[in-house]
């Protein structure tokens, strides 16, 4: 019933009517979730993750997923069924701030602050090292996460990461917390829907895209509306300021771009004049500057997709994520 409403509204084009709580109570996780509870800038907190044993015949591996901004750990959802049926033990956790997590009302976000995170949460679960999966936001805390615990770190991979590119060196105009604030309190389903058809899916949508815009847009319709919105900027300055594309040079394990070379993802890119405009979030450019960067870096790209090929081609994106996991 679920899936038919999700397919009817994208069909109609509607707003959702969703609402969920403020750490998402009530959407629906492809996998039992759990909650690691912890002290961090003074506040009790809780991480929320899936931990998923492997479907296949164990390879004694563990593959740690990280969301992206307009993401959750739920919307791994294909990616974790692959990798465990390949064998990985699957950890995806959704950050503070995030999803079915804490929302502070005070927290200074740091790609650092969290990836010591997620650190303590894999120690918690007795992780050692793994492969690290890092889509969009999360592919700038995963090159964070790999220069912090590099011994942690088996290989690297970063799909459509952002941050490749520092959007305020090249003349997005400041944005203050306050005025994210103000943007994200207007944030609906219908413009949720539409930023993510246009930027991520190539102007291409399917109605099994419906249920995340759903989730994203049912948090921020919820009661806890204004807590979230709040996070939702503290974490928009975060990527904004701070780009990880200046350290890629120092990155000492095997790592691999997985890129949908007709991204337009910026961030910040709506404010910029057009000339500026014009020249950010060039994907099929920025993945090619990028791999030099890296010392084991290696680029493979996925013609004419947009910001999440998880999504749009899982059976070729799978394939090639499996490809780059088993390199040694």
């Amino acid at each position: 019933m679920r899936a038919l409403i999700y397919t009817l509204a994208a069909l109609a084009g509607h707003a959702s009517a969703a609402s969920y709580g403020p750490e998402l109570e009530g959407f629906p996780y492809p996998y039992p979730l759990r909650h690691y509870s912890f002290s961090s800038q003074g506040t009790s907190m809780q991480m929320a993750y899936m931990d998923v044993a492997p479907t296949g015949a164990a390879n004694g591996k563990t593959a740690v997923l990280l969301h992206g901004k307009n993401f959750c750990g739920a919307t791994w959802e294909q990616s974790i069924a692959a990798l465990s049926a390949a064998g990985y033990r699957v950890v995806a956790p959704d950050q503070i701030g995030f999803c079915a997590s804490t929302k502070p009302e005070h927290y200074q976000y740091t790609f650092q602050q969290l990836a010591a995170n997620t650190d303590a949460l894999l120690k918690h679960i007795g992780v050692k090292q793994a492969a690290l999966v890092g889509h969009s936001t999360g592919g700038m805390l995963a090159t964070r996460y790999a220069l912090m615990y590099p011994e942690a770190v088996s290989r690297l991979v970063l799909v459509n990461p952002i941050g490749l590119e520092d959007w305020k060196a090249l003349g997005v105009p400041p944005i203050g917390v306050d005025q994210w604030y103000q943007r994200e309190l207007k944030l609906s389903a219908d413009s949720v829907r539409a930023y993510e058809k246009s930027t991520y899916y190539v102007n291409r949508w399917k109605p099994e895209y419906e249920k995340w815009v759903d989730m994203l847009a049912g948090l921020n319709a919820g009661p806890g509306h204004k807590l979230v919105a709040w996070n939702s900027a503290l974490i928009y300055d975060m990527i904004l300021t701070q780009p990880v594309i200046y350290e890629f040079p120092l990155l000492k394990m095997p790592a691999t771009l997985l890129i949908g070379d007709a991204d337009t993802t910026a961030i910040g890119k709506d404010a910029a004049p057009p000339e500026v405009k014009a020249r950010i979030g060039n994907y099929a450019v920025l993945g090619k500057q990028a791999v030099k960067l890296i010392p084991q870096g290696r680029l493979v790209e996925f013609k004419g997709m947009g910001h999440a090929p998880q999504m749009e081609d899982p059976v070729a994106f799978h394939r090639a994520l499996l490809e780059e996991l088993a390199r040694p």
